[in-house]
């Protein structure tokens, strides 16, 4: 059986997700579909400057995992230029943010998507080691779950 896909971090969510080629009909332009991981690592590595060592890390996904994300990204971004494709900005494995978890019952600790923290905090997420329903978010959020991002209400890891 395959490993599932980590959850790769991202800090911006862009507010324009389409970009289309000026002299094309619409109906029939063709697509490429951009992960919002891809746009992050563009936007790590070649906006931000970093290096790719800083960019895995900010993504929280090991070195060669976000070259491969670069270069998926960057063979799109390419090919929608030179062939005049449309680029749609969507979909992807991210997160906003990674927090620990803990089991109050048996003090398992564990990293938890941003995302997976809404079923937590509805009863519908239960721990991986005893099955209870009850978990908490180890940052500062006093025992409570994070309302939007972790690290914008406390420190980053």
């Amino acid at each position: 059986m395959a490993r599932p896909t980590k959850w790769r971090k991202i800090e911006n969510i862009p507010t324009i997700p389409y970009f289309i080629p000026s002299d094309k009909n619409l109906d029939d332009i063709p697509d490429n579909i951009l992960k919002l991981e891809e746009l992050e690592a563009i936007r790590l590595k070649d906006l931000e400057g970093l290096e790719q060592t800083e960019c895995a890390e900010k993504m929280q996904v090991s070195r060669p995992t976000f070259q491969r994300i670069l270069l998926s990204a960057r063979e799109k971004i390419a090919d929608s230029l030179i062939n005049g494709k449309t680029i749609h900005i969507e979909g992807g494995n991210f997160t906003r943010n990674i927090c620990p978890v803990q089991c109050l019952d048996c003090g398992k600790e564990w990293m938890e998507s941003y995302e997976n923290l809404e079923s937590i905090k509805n009863g519908k997420y239960s721990c991986p080691e005893c099955g209870s329903n009850r978990v908490v978010c180890r940052q500062n959020c006093k025992n409570k779950f994070c309302r939007r991002n972790c690290w914008r209400h406390g420190s980053e890891k």
